[in-house]
């Protein structure tokens, strides 16, 4: 499982690198746009967070082939490293990531909603594919069976490319995916935190506390002993 941050959060990116094992970032426009900074600088402050070798995934916003893969090649040229361009599984969308793959562009699949945009991304060079999870759950729809129709589509036809689920707003969500076997997902910080998250965990470790102090000492841990 490779686990990568949905935020553009300067301080969040910082925290969540300093704890967990996180392979990269995501952003799209309406994160950058919750940031309300210029962008290519923010970007580029985020690169200089987690380093050359993490990936980081930015969308580019046109509507073209053509267009597309003009903001592709300037990202990479102002950003670099280990980057991946973002783009919608729209037909312009497609044909941009066949030019793009040609080119040794890498690029991720998003906004996918069904397993044959996923499927189709996957056939014209897309690295990752990105499907939305909870947006599904909220269409009435199973956003994880989703997933995992998308990498049994990818096991059949012996495709390359990783599922990045996205969207998610709960942990049940992303556990649910993983059991389907998403390579990769994205999630806010919040809901990093709450993975780990559970009151009996909690509650173990005050215990572990409060026994060893009755006998050791408050503050003391083991390289206080001799």
């Amino acid at each position: 499982m490779l686990y990568l941050l949905d935020t553009a959060d300067l301080v969040a990116i910082r925290r969540s690198y300093d704890l967990y094992p996180i392979a990269g970032v995501t952003t799209n426009p309406t994160i950058m746009a919750r940031e309300n900074t210029k962008f290519l600088p923010r970007i580029n402050e985020i690169r200089s967070i987690i380093g050359v070798k993490a990936m980081l995934h930015v969308q580019a916003l046109s509507k073209t082939a053509d267009k597309i893969v003009a903001e592709a090649e300037y990202l990479n040229e102002k950003v670099g490293g280990n980057l991946y361009i973002k783009i919608p599984v729209i037909p312009e969308g497609i044909k941009a990531m066949k030019i793009l793959k040609e080119k040794g562009v890498k690029t991720t699949a998003t906004a996918i909603f069904t397993p044959q945009q996923a499927l189709m991304a996957a056939v014209a060079g897309a690295e990752f594919l990105a499907p939305y999870v909870n947006r599904l759950d909220n269409m009435c729809v199973d956003g994880a069976s989703i997933v995992r129709e998308i990498v049994q589509l990818l096991e059949t036809y012996h495709l390359p490319a990783k599922v990045l689920a996205a969207s998610f707003k709960s942990v049940e969500q992303v556990h649910k995916v993983s059991l389907y076997g998403c390579q990769a997902i994205t999630v806010s910080p919040e809901i990093l935190d709450a993975l780990l998250k559970h009151p009996m965990t909690d509650a173990s470790v005050s215990q572990f506390v409060q026994d060893w102090e009755k006998v050791y000492g408050e503050g003391k841990v083991t390289t206080d002993l001799g």
